[in-house]
């Protein structure tokens, strides 16, 4: 069992940033890969970025490259999103997820192991 609570978001002005964390419990973090998710109100929930295992390697969906990035602490159990250059379109609750698909690509949402209950990010004009 892993129990994940994401910590972080806010209110920032377009062109701002903002450092979410995501911790973890138990003792088998490091042998899951971890996801960032995203629902704004009334969309479906979306794929942000996912990090293998060791933390070299990470995935972004096109809406975010270059802007966000995600790393993990397996150390300390914690996953974060670091997202600059933010638009008013980011605006959303983000989720964190841990997943056993051992994939770097786009991840569906019914594919997550465990979730977070979010966190929410408003970027204003």
């Amino acid at each position: 069992q892993v129990q994940l609570v994401e910590s972080g978001g806010g209110l920032v002005q377009a062109g701002g940033s903002l450092r979410l964390s995501c911790a973890a419990s138990g003792r088998t973090f490091s042998s899951y890969y971890m996801d960032w998710f995203r629902q704004a109100p009334g969309k479906e929930r979306e794929f942000v970025a996912t990090i293998n295992r060791s933390g070299g390697n990470t995935f972004y969906a096109d809406s975010v490259k270059g802007r966000f990035t995600i790393s993990r602490d397996n150390a300390k159990n914690t996953v974060y999103l670091q997202m600059n250059n933010l638009k008013p379109e980011d605006s959303a609750v983000y989720y964190c997820a841990a997943d056993r698909q051992h994939i770097l690509s786009i991840k569906m949402v019914g594919g997550m192991d465990y979730w977070g209950k979010g966190t929410l990010v408003t970027v204003s004009t």
